[in-house]
């Protein structure tokens, strides 16, 4: 191999190794910037890229945002304001389950109201009104069903008229009655978890409306087994 033929594939030699680095510092670059975004806009991310159907469409749009944020005018909240934001802010994600529709207008109002930015009002539609708690959403089986607490009333009255004539037995048939009643509601409260589960399997298919109305039905569950 002559010397001219050597330069050659020396010449190329390097080239290739700039297209390389160029490739690897871009590629390097990109993750930088993807992990970048990932950290700000946080589960934010995954939703952009969910919709838009790709990860670099959701990168543009999310650094159009950043831009769209760095043209304003934005100023420091003072301490106090800042507390008073993150309190309702708070209050705003626990409202979310029971008024969505309420809460997005109440959200938006608030936060660009203070920095002066127009918005248009949301007006509420009388049908999305915020439901009381206990509603026909969160309804759940009754602990007894009609003949099992009208036996326990009437086991307990034999309990209490037998206490004269026989102390002991009755204290012994009203432990005996509470455990039954206990039984009872152990098998109420696995058969009513039982149907609250059966929602979780579908969890990755539901929309945002019926995990919403999911989440409902485990508060009235709590509530019930804490008002116990």
């Amino acid at each position: 191999m002559d010397a001219t033929n050597t330069q050659a594939w020396l010449a190329l030699g390097i080239v290739v190794i700039l297209v390389l680095a160029a490739l690897a510092a871009y590629f390097s670059y990109r993750r930088r910037q993807s992990r970048r975004l990932a950290d700000r806009f946080g589960s934010e991310y995954g939703h952009a890229v969910e919709e838009l159907g790709s990860r670099s469409k959701a990168e543009a749009e999310l650094r159009r945002r950043e831009a769209r944020v760095e043209a304003l005018d934005l100023v420091a909240l003072a301490p106090g304001e800042a507390a008073r934001f993150s309190r309702d802010w708070k209050r705003l994600q626990a409202e979310f389950v029971d008024n969505p529709a309420g809460v997005v207008g109440q959200a938006d109002q608030p936060v660009h109201g203070q920095r002066g930015i127009a918005t248009d009002d949301l007006q509420q539609p009388a049908a999305e009104k915020q439901a009381p708690a206990g509603s026909s959403d969160e309804s759940l089986d009754p602990l007894f069903s009609p003949d099992v607490a009208r036996d326990f009333r009437a086991s307990w009255d034999a309990v209490q008229i037998g206490f004269v004539d026989d102390p002991q037995q009755a204290v012994r048939k009203a432990d005996e009655l509470v455990r039954q009643v206990l039984d009872n509601l152990s098998q109420t409260f696995s058969k009513q978890r039982g149907a609250l589960e059966g929602q979780t399997d579908q969890v990755e298919r539901a929309s945002t409306e019926q995990l919403r109305m999911a989440l409902r039905r485990y508060r009235a569950f709590l509530q019930r087994l804490l008002s116990l």
